[in-house]
């Protein structure tokens, strides 16, 4: 008996608590109000994301263009997006290195790591 007038008086102080929030909650109708008011009145920016105008360039295109063939004739800048490296070519015959790298796992002085699987 004492369980279910604990349960009870639960449940009612539920009710009480979620209907003392929902008093004063405004209703969907007034928030639609209010935004369109704040719409009219030049508060907020349409939609739900205010956008900042696209900025003009001050440049023309073609100058800019000019301008950066210029520079890469003068090599002042790289070419392309990203410098490029040379690439490096080995001295070193591909069976030499393969040599050396089998007699220093063989001595044991070749580290053991992610790149040299255990054997």
């Amino acid at each position: 008996m004492n369980k279910i007038i604990l349960v009870a008086a639960f449940a009612v102080s539920q009710i009480v608590a979620v209907s003392a929030f929902a008093a004063d909650a405004p209703t969907r109708a007034e928030v639609k109000a209010e935004a369109a008011a704040a719409n009219k009145s030049g508060e907020i920016a349409k939609g739900e994301v205010s956008t900042a105008p696209k900025a003009k360039s001050t440049a023309a295109r073609a100058d800019v263009k000019k301008d950066a063939a210029a520079a890469e004739k003068a090599r002042t800048i790289e070419t392309g997006e990203v410098a490029k490296e040379p690439k490096v070519k080995s001295t070193k015959a591909r069976a030499d290195v393969k040599k050396e790298a089998a007699a220093a796992e063989k001595a044991g002085t070749l580290p053991v790591g992610e790149a040299v699987p255990k054997k």
